[in-house]
């Protein structure tokens, strides 16, 4: 006998999950511009009001913003906005600074003209958007940049696990950039590493590098621990 087609899904379903798509998109971007802070519940009952559609999908959502990790489902309180502690955020920049450097040691000296290029479109894009204050791209364009600094290092696993540092430390990068006004001092190091390179002075780059997380883990710890004495 024929084997038989599979199974469509049915159209209700299909449509839970477009909508489910489109809620967890709308809140991962409140939470990470900052509209909600780590420890808010997110209630379903008051998002499904608000955006006017049944329980299902928001659930459907919130299922999604926990497996990315930006919420925690927990017994009696329902999703809560997932934070970080000063230890986390410590241990997050120490695990940066200890990778990151090496990696683009052995990354750097392969890049071609177009890396570079690409580097320097991904440096004008992260000025652009900090000058304009579009706090949401902030994140993003800081993890593109470092993650394509390293990517030619050879060195899947060590970058997935850069991958994962980078967009845990994303909402409290944003945070310290706000908050500490290094924003020219981050856009103007990222052009710099990315001319050291060009020129083949590729230790310096990398020592720039770690500087760079250093100054930025430094800055956000005091950032907490000030919050946490206020």
């Amino acid at each position: 006998m024929p084997p038989a087609a599979p199974t469509k899904p049915a159209p209700d379903r299909l449509r839970h999950k477009t909508v489910s798509a489109a809620v967890a998109d709308a809140l991962r971007q409140r939470i990470l511009n900052g509209e909600f802070a780590p420890g808010v519940a997110l209630r379903q009952d008051a998002l499904a009001e608000e955006f006017g559609i049944s329980r299902i999908p928001i659930r459907e959502a919130l299922l999604q913003l926990e497996a990315a990790g930006l919420v925690k489902i927990v017994p009696h309180r329902g999703a809560v906005v997932s934070g970080l502690t000063v230890e986390e955020v410590e241990d997050i920049f120490q695990l940066r600074v200890q990778l990151e450097p090496p990696l683009l040691m052995l990354s750097a000296p392969r890049f071609s003209e177009e890396d570079v290029r690409a580097l320097r479109s991904l440096t004008l894009e992260y000025g652009a958007a900090l000058e304009a204050g579009q706090v949401e791209r902030w994140g993003e364009l800081n993890r593109r940049f470092h993650l394509d600094l390293l990517r030619h290092a050879d060195r899947p696993r060590s970058l997935s696990i850069i991958s994962g540092l980078l967009q845990d430390c994303d909402r409290p990068t944003r945070l310290q950039l706000s908050a500490s006004g290094d924003v020219a001092r981050a856009d103007q190091e990222h052009t710099q590493i990315v001319a050291l390179c060009e020129a083949g002075r590729i230790a310096e780059a990398a020592d720039l590098l770690r500087a760079h997380i250093e100054h930025a883990g430094t800055s956000l710890v005091a950032i907490y621990r000030r919050a946490h004495a206020a």
